[in-house]
C-alpha cells in the first residue's frame, strides 16, 4: 500500500469516527487495531499482546503523573478570587502605558498560565473579571475581546505546559528543557501583543479612555500585594524544576500542596472548592491519558506499517528546502486545527511528522515549541476554536464577531512563528542552561 493513500485513509477513518461523535481514544484505538490488522496483515492475537503491551507502558509513564497535578492546581486556583487579585494587581502597573487595562488581559493571562493547567481555565478565570470591568469603563470591545483570545492561548507555551508534557512522552525529549524553551517564545508573543495594543492605542486613544484615575504608591504596592500569590506559585514550581530540587512531575506535586497551603491561608480554602476541582481534574485528566495511550498505540500501526520511513524517503526525493518543510507543515496544522483540538491534533500527526523535522535538521525540542505555538493558533481558528468558544460565552457575543476580533491576534502569533523559524535561538538558547 502507497504511503499516501495510506496517510490519506488513517485520516480519514479518524476524521469519520470523530464526525459520527465516538471518543476520540476510541477512535484512535479502531485506525490503529484496523490498520494492523488490514494493511499490516497481523493476527489479531499479536495484535492484542502488542496493544496490551504499548497500553501498559504508555499509561504507567511516570511524566503523566504531572498531568492530572498540574490540572488539579490550576482548578483549584480557579475556584478562588485568584483572577479578581490577578485584575486589581495588575491595574495600577499598567495605568502609564498606552492601552491601559487592556493590558491586564495579556499579562494576566502570562502569569496565571505559569500556575494553572488548561487553557479554559486560564482564560475563563482572567476573563471572567477582565470583559467586564473594561466594557464597564467604555474600552473598545473588540480590542478587549482580541486581547484575550489570543493572551488565553498562551497557556500551552509557558510553563507547566500539559501540551508540552505529552509532547515530551511522545517524542522521548527533556519536558524540562520543552518548558523553558517555551519562556522567550511565550514572553516575546506577550510583548508583540502588548505592543499592538500600545499602538493602536496611541493613535487612536479613545480605544482606552483615560478616566482621570491618579495612581499613588499606595496603590502600586497593594497591586504588588495581590500578585503575591501568583508570583510565589510560579517561583515554587519552576524554581524546584530549575534548581534541580524536583523533577517536572514531582514539581507538580509540590505546586498543588503550596497552592493549597496558599488558598488556605487566603480563607477561601472549603471541602466543596477541593472536590469540585479534583472531580474536574479527573475528568480531564482521563480524557488527556487515555488519548494518549490510544495514541501510542496509533503511532505503533504507523510504524509497523513503515509509513514514517517511506514519507521520509519521499521527502527526501522531493529534495524540499528544511524552510518549505517547515512552511507545508503549518498550512497543514492550520487546516487541522479548523476542525480538531490541539491535543488531537499532536498526537495524531507527531509519529508522521517528527521523523520529517529530525531527517531535514531541525532540533526536536525546537519543534516542539513550534508545534505547541501551531496549537495555539488551532485555538483562535474557528469553528473549533476552543478560546473563541469560551469568550462567546463569556460576552454573549456572535462567534463570527469574536473570531474577527482575535484575528489581528491571531496574525501576531504567525508573526511569532515566523521569528522562532528564523531565529530558533529564541528558543533554543535558554535550554543549554539546564
Amino acid at each position: 500500500m502507497e504511503v499516501l493513500p495510506s496517510i490519506g485513509i488513517f485520516l480519514a477513518l479518524i476524521a469519520l469516527f470523530l464526525s459520527m461523535g465516538v471518543w476520540v481514544f476510541a477512535g484512535l484505538f479502531m485506525v490503529a487495531i484496523g490498520a494492523m490488522y488490514f494493511v499490516v496483515d497481523m493476527p489479531l492475537t499479536q495484535i492484542g499482546t502488542i496493544a496490551r503491551s504499548i497500553t501498559w507502558r504508555s499509561a504507567s509513564a511516570w511524566e503523566l503523573s504531572a498531568i492530572p497535578l498540574f490540572i488539579w492546581m490550576g482548578e483549584i486556583i480557579f475556584r478562588t478570587d485568584m483572577s479578581d487579585r490577578l485584575f486589581r494587581g495588575l491595574s495600577p502597573l499598567v495605568q502609564w502605558l498606552p492601552g491601559r487595562l487592556l493590558h491586564t488581559n495579556v499579562m494576566g493571562c502570562t502569569l496565571f498560565a505559569a500556575v494553572s493547567g488548561s487553557t479554559s481555565a486560564t482564560t475563563a478565570t482572567v476573563g471572567r473579571i477582565t470583559t467586564g470591568a473594561l466594557a464597564e469603563r467604555r474600552y473598545d470591545n473588540a480590542l478587549s475581546i482580541g486581547s484575550l483570545a489570543g493572551a488565553g492561548s498562551l497557556r500551552l507555551l509557558i510553563p507547566p505546559s500539559i501540551v508540552m508534557i505529552i509532547y515530551g512522552v511522545m517524542a522521548e525529549v527533556s519536558i524540562s528543557k520543552l518548558f523553558i524553551a517555551g519562556i522567550l517564545p511565550g514572553l516575546m508573543i506577550s510583548f508583540l501583543y502588548s505592543s499592538y495594543i500600545m499602538i493602536r492605542c496611541k493613535l487612536n486613544p479613545a480605544l482606552a479612555p483615560d478616566t482621570g484615575t491618579k495612581v499613588q504608591m499606595g496603590d502600586i504596592l497593594r497591586g504588588i500585594w495581590d500578585l503575591a500569590p501568583v508570583v510565589v506559585l510560579i517561583v515554587i514550581v519552576l524554581g524546584s524544576i530549575y534548581s534541580g530540587i524536583a523533577t517536572p512531575s514531582e514539581a507538580a506535586a509540590v505546586g498543588v500542596l503550596a497552592t493549597v497551603l496558599l488558598v488556605l491561608a487566603m480563607r477561601k480554602l472549603t471541602v466543596e472548592v477541593m472536590i469540585d476541582a479534583a472531580m474536574s481534574a479527573v475528568r480531564t485528566s482521563a480524557m488527556v491519558c487515555t488519548i494518549l495511550v490510544a495514541a501510542a498505540v496509533l503511532s505503533t500501526a504507523i510504524g509497523y506499517a513503515h509509513i514514517p520511513q517511506e514519507l521520509v524517503a519521499i521527502i527526501q526525493k522531493m529534495a524540499l528546502h528544511p524552510y518549505a518543510l517547515l512552511l507545508l507543515l503549518a498550512v497543514f496544522y492550520m487546516l487541522l486545527g479548523c476542525f480538531l483540538d490541539g491535543i488531537s491534533i499532536i498526537v495524531m500527526t507527531l509519529p508522521i511528522t517528527l521523523p520529517l523535522i529530525v531527517q531535514a535538521g531541525f532540533d526536536p525540542i525546537w519543534y516542539g515549541v513550534f508545534l505547541v505555538l501551531m496549537v495555539e493558533l488551532a485555538t483562535m481558528t474557528p469553528p473549533v476554536g476552543f478560546n473563541l468558544f469560551i469568550i462567546q460565552a463569556l460576552t454573549r457575543q456572535p462567534i463570527g464577531k469574536v473570531a474577527r476580533a482575535a484575528f489581528p491576534f491571531f496574525l501576531l502569533m504567525v508573526l511569532g512563528v515566523v521569528l522562532i523559524s528564523l531565529f530558533p535561538g529564541i528558543a533554543l538558547w535558554l535550554t543549554a542552561f539546564v
